[in-house]
């Protein structure tokens, strides 16, 4: 089971999910995006808040008022840190989350620890948690089926980009033939009328000098 989330503070609205415990958070973790932004209280235990954002979007520019959304989220599904005051957030792309063999379920590392970003939550704000869980829905995914769908749809738009790239160059091609052809050929009509009159001057001096031998 997965919880879904939507934040209405930025537009389009974002999309925030949740794995229901920790056997979820493992298909989270092996399923997720390259679009998704990983969400945990630092050093406590906490569900695994996920940010999926749009397509080019950067994690490191997230709007401010969506990442308060999604660390009072975190914060509030934390057991012990929805307890307490100045709770630390991380947050990294899901695409350097490290996960291997000898980890516990739902336990988690990183590949790069530069890539990690600590946001503090002084205290719960309410509002913004009771705000976020109006919106908040219950589903059970298929997270390999939907993610295999997601990079289908994404190698077919790159297919078409590809595909009209090359169009593109063809037709730029074709122009820059076009004009290379007319500029090597400027002068042809111009020659070709400079020879008329070369060839109609070399027959008036023929026909003149045959009158004069007849005389």
């Amino acid at each position: 089971m997965v919880y879904y989330f939507t934040s209405n503070v930025v537009d389009p609205p974002a999309f925030i999910y949740v794995g229901k415990d920790k056997y979820e958070n493992e298909e989270l973790i092996k399923h997720g995006w390259d679009e998704d932004v990983w969400f945990h209280a630092d050093k406590l235990s906490s569900a695994h808040i996920y940010l999926r954002l749009a397509e080019g979007e950067s994690w490191e520019n997230i709007p401010q008022d969506l990442l308060t959304d999604c660390a009072q989220l975190t914060k509030a599904n934390s057991i012990e840190g929805n307890k307490k005051d100045n709770v630390p957030i991380v947050y990294t792309p899901w695409s350097n989350l490290k996960k291997d063999g000898s980890m516990a379920v739902g336990q988690v590392s990183f590949k790069d620890p530069k890539k990690v970003r600590r946001i503090m939550v002084v205290q719960r704000e309410n509002p913004i948690v009771n705000r976020l869980n109006k919106t908040k829905t219950e589903e059970s995914p298929n997270f390999q089926q939907l993610k295999d769908e997601h990079l289908r749809e994404i190698r077919k738009r790159e297919r078409i980009a590809q595909q009209e790239k090359k169009k593109e160059d063809r037709r730029i091609e074709q122009e820059r033939q076009e004009i290379k052809y007319q500029k090597d050929h400027a002068y042809d009509e111009w020659n070709d009328e400079e020879a008329v009159a070369s060839t109609s001057n070399q027959h008036g001096q023929s026909y003149s000098d045959f009158e004069d031998d007849f005389m």
